[in-house]
């Protein structure tokens, strides 16, 4: 495989790890605790009685008092406070989106289609897969879908949609100085060209012309001023009175305006014989008609007044001027350049069937959500059943517009009525099959968390009945809230004996077991799908409840270890608190607070920058100067989540600082935590206190969300502006994301050099020694390379050691290798990656020690399914083989797991099994190369049978 450079510090596989569930319910009278009296007591005595004082708190603006280090309470000392998760309050996330049964063959399917269809179909098959990517751990594939499904739309109430989607996809609403119509350079997203209708899939990421064109229309404007906003009486042959004026016309002229003025000129009417036409009673103004004349002269508009438009597109309305009210309503639709144009216009457009104007008001609307979805005079237009037919009236009443409402809905609320009515429209727009399975699941969804559970039943069920089997985990759940338990549980009993089982199914029945047969459901869940983390939960909140903490512990962090979640983290803090470990619990609830600022705690009770604050007293206090060597050592000793906490504590102290943010980005992604990753580089670019900065910051946000060549000349602009360790760097990370050639290589290497020229600190100036080694690795300089890694480990970069490893292997010293991913092993916190790449440098059965070590501490990497699959395959075990590639491609459809699998297929002469994953492969990333080869080969293969 081809060596990917610097994925060491910033991982783009990101997993939708970031949300988490608050399911934990306050035990008041829990089990017994030990010791009784002493500072853990009171503590969570002190968070007892800030509980019953304080059960809800509003989410913002909140300002907390310090506690004191030593509280008093009068509840019994010898029982355990309140605050431990119960176990029979714990329940799996029902997910939002669609879920397969076999999602390989979905993937398969979806591929064929999207291939097969006409070109004019495309966008919605794109929109489709977006759906289907939108239940997976990489975000990337996601705004990939997206972006096809944008670059193939025809009709510019889609491209409307579409682009402002990708816009709210990087969240460019929170960036300071930024306004919702900013044009992004790219036709992609740019509000001017979503206006225009038509398809040209090429052209989407060239440069748009938005400046270019704004330039023409100042020169038009003026052209038409100077020369066109007065009527020629001399040449006007007839004329219309209104009231006491009399406006000269050319009679031709105006009966080309629509087939009524032609009968009435030149028809039958006794109006075409008269040189003067009363057209007083028509309800047009004297203006407006003048307006009328001369644009049946020019055929353009320019000079007047938008209430003029605004009356002669009502003219052209009752008049049947298509022309002219097509010219109004291009006219009307470039003049709408923010809310209170949109909100003033889109009545007129809506009243008077203006298509562009609508899209050019919704447009608006939706590049300016989330804060557009609290708005209800903006609301109005989209909710009720009536909106959403005055919206179809025009033409922009589609599923894909409220596909992205709803969305965002969801995310803003679950519970509002605003979702509620948004999901309805949705649910009424849906034709195709996938669309109705996913409206009425999501309407389910929506319902349970409402605790409208027959509803929520009836959702379901509909879902369920158009082919959605995921949703019959809906059905199970409304059964059991309405207390129908044993019903549930058979109908999950029939779900695992009618299909394939898979985790989830195993996890859904746990809920409606007790005793052994709960926890060899959830065994059994867990073995089939190890990324499910409510079976970690569950088993360890089981074990707190027998009192066995430090094995809750233990349990919990297993899933930590490669999937961090608030509510996760939330657990940890809790056990820690209850064997009063303050430390650990404060650690966990600081990282917490990153993924999610604004975290309620205890059942949702408390704010978790309280518990912070209920915390700190019992904890060594640190300075400022304290945090940064705490930051390097657990930076060095690879404990993300430990150097999240850090950071969120120095921001604590410094709010503003740029530069702390950047680095909690970088921890982020290396967490896999991609919204709260950008979220934090949104911030660091908000409270950048220099423009070449800000630039940097910019253009990691771009690359991060798929914008390489913007994010390149970013660098460009903050480099010409000061030359800076991080413009150096983002510029030179860019440049090496694809495959080098020898001059490319040569160039990234100055670039590297040049950020080490500059100043910064060890973390980052670790980070470009270590990236500078690879590129001298592939360029053959093992000695230089060697030197670099060496000098990254003499300043605490730990993952050097995996570089040197590299090296030492390369010079055919595997003993050497072997022994420096030994030391990065008992240096790192997090090392499953390292027992991976120490497999490489030892012989098969410690390869296979290692690696199974591996999957044990991070179930999601692929390269030990692949390595046990291969030498599976070595020895002739087929079946042994494929399965080892199956269990793992179950909960982790990944493009190398799929394309090894087509392979054996395909050397086992199964062709249709080949060509099934080469399309699931494919539709992951349809350029993949060898995937491609193999697929054609296949095909060719079952076309000769």
């Amino acid at each position: 495989m081809q060596h990917n450079l610097f994925t060491t510090m910033r991982s783009l596989k990101i997993m939708d790890g970031c949300k988490g569930t608050q399911v934990y319910a306050l035990n008041p009278s829990g089990p017994p605790g030990g010791g009784g009296g002493g500072v853990g007591d009171k503590l969570l005595h002190h968070l007892q009685d800030h509980l019953k004082v304080n059960s809800i708190r509003s989410k913002s603006n909140r300002s907390y008092p310090a506690p004191n280090s030593t509280a008093t309470n009068v509840v019994p000392e010898n029982l355990l406070p309140c605050g431990l998760p119960v176990t029979d309050l714990l329940e799996p996330l029902i997910e939002p989106c669609l879920k397969s049964v076999d999602f390989v063959n979905s993937l398969a399917d979806v591929y064929r289609r999207i291939e097969n269809c006409p070109q004019f179909e495309k966008s919605k098959m794109y929109l489709e897969q977006c759906a289907m990517f939108k239940g997976l751990a990489d975000p990337k594939l996601f705004r990939r879908s997206l972006r096809s499904a944008r670059q193939h739309a025809i009709d510019v109430h889609r491209k409307v949609v579409l682009a402002a989607w990708l816009r709210y996809e990087r969240r460019e609403d929170e960036l300071i100085g930024y306004s919702a119509m900013d044009c992004c350079g790219r036709n992609l997203e740019c509000p001017k060209a979503s206006l225009v209708s038509g398809y040209d899939p090429e052209s989407v990421y060239d440069n748009c012309g938005c400046y270019r064109a704004r330039r023409e229309e100042v020169d038009e404007e003026v052209l038409i001023e100077d020369e066109e906003c007065s009527t020629s009486e001399e040449d006007g042959d007839m004329s219309f009175c209104i009231g006491d004026d009399e406006i000269r016309c050319i009679r031709y002229k105006m009966a080309s305006l629509s087939r009524p003025f032609r009968a009435m000129l030149y028809g039958e009417f006794k109006e075409s014989r008269r040189e003067t036409i009363n057209f007083s009673q028509n309800g047009v103004s004297v203006e407006t008609m003048r307006a009328a004349e001369l644009f049946s002269r020019m055929k353009k508009l320019g000079c007047f007044d938008v209430c003029i438009v605004l009356e002669l597109l009502s003219m052209a309305n009752r008049f049947c001027c298509e022309e002219m009210k097509s010219a109004c309503d291009v006219h009307l639709a470039s003049l709408v350049c923010d809310m209170e144009d949109a909100m003033l216009l889109i009545e007129y457009g809506l009243e008077e069937s203006a298509y562009l104007l609508v899209a050019a008001c919704l447009q608006v609307f939706l590049r300016e959500l989330p804060s557009s979805m609290h708005n209800p005079n903006v609301m109005r237009f989209f909710c009720s059943a009536e909106a959403r037919e005055r919206l179809a009236m025009v033409g922009h009443a589609s599923f894909v517009l409220y596909y992205f409402l709803s969305q965002i809905a969801m995310e803003e609320d679950m519970k509002s009525n605003i979702t509620v009515m948004l999901m309805e429209r949705l649910q009424e727009c849906a034709v195709e099959a996938w669309q109705k399975q996913l409206a009425f699941h999501q309407l389910g969804v929506v319902m349970i968390e409402r605790k409208e559970y027959k509803d929520a039943q009836r959702w379901f069920e509909a879902a369920a009945e158009v082919g959605h089997i995921y949703s019959f985990v809906g059905v199970a759940r409304a059964k059991y809230k309405r207390g129908h338990k044993y019903s549930a549980y058979k109908q999950m009993n029939s779900l695992i004996s009618d299909y394939t089982p898979v985790g989830w199914m195993y996890q859904e029945r746990a809920m409606y077991c007790v005793g052994k047969e709960k926890m060899t459901d959830l065994k059994t869940a867990t073995e089939l799908d190890p990324t499910l983390t409510y079976p970690y939960k569950y088993r360890a909140v089981a074990l707190v409840e027998e009192q066995k903490i430090g094995a809750a512990i233990s349990e919990i962090n297993k899933i930590v270890a490669f999937k961090v979640s608030p509510d996760c983290l939330e657990l940890r803090a809790w056990f820690s608190i209850a064997r009063e470990d303050y430390e650990e619990a404060l650690r966990d609830v600081r990282a917490l607070l990153t993924l999610e600022p604004n975290y309620m705690m205890f059942h949702g009770k408390m704010h978790g920058d309280h518990l912070v604050e209920l915390l700190r007293p019992h904890v060594q206090q640190w300075s400022q100067a304290d945090c940064w060597m705490h930051l390097y050592d657990r930076w060095s000793s690879v404990d993300d989540i430990g150097s999240l906490a850090v950071v969120h504590h120095m921001l604590a102290n410094d709010p503003g600082k740029s530069l702390l943010r950047f680095r909690q980005s970088l921890l982020l992604l290396r967490l896999n935590c991609q919204k709260a990753a950008m979220r934090s580089l949104r911030l660091a670019r908000n409270h950048s206190t220099t423009e070449y900065e800000r630039l940097v910051y910019e253009g990691w946000i771009l690359y991060d969300t798929g914008h390489r060549e913007e994010a390149l000349a970013k660098a460009e602009d903050s480099i010409y502006i000061q030359r800076s360790f991080e413009a150096f760097f983002l510029k030179a990370y860019a440049l090496a994301d694809s495959s080098l050639d020898p001059k490319s290589s040569v160039y990234v290497i100055q670039l590297l050099e040049e950020a080490l020229r500059c100043p910064s600190d060890g973390l980052r100036k670790g980070q470009a020694l270590n990236n500078l080694g690879s590129v001298y690795v592939d360029c053959d300089k093992l000695d230089l390379a060697a030197d670099c890694y060496m000098n990254a480990l003499n300043i605490k970069h730990t993952r050097a050691h995996q570089g040197l490893a590299r090296v030492y292997h390369l010079k055919n010293q595997r003993k050497a290798a072997y022994d420096e991913m030994t030391k990065l092993i008992e240096k790192a916190q997090n090392n499953a990656s390292a027992y991976e790449k120490r497999s490489e440098y030892c012989d098969r059965d410690m390869a296979k020690s290692d690696l199974s070590m591996a999957t044990q501490l991070d179930p999601q990497r692929t390269y030990p399914y692949r390595y046990r699959a291969a030498v599976l395959m070595d020895d002739h075990k087929e079946n042994e083989a494929i399965l080892e590639l199956t269990r793992a491609i179950a909960f982790k459809p990944d493009l190398q797991l799929l394309h090894l699998r087509a392979a054996f297929h395909e050397s086992m002469g199964d062709y249709v099994s080949t060509i099934q994953d080469c399309e699931g492969a494919l539709c992951l990333d349809p350029n993949h190369s060898e995937t491609l080869d193999l697929y054609n080969k296949a095909r060719e293969r079952v076309n000769e049978h």
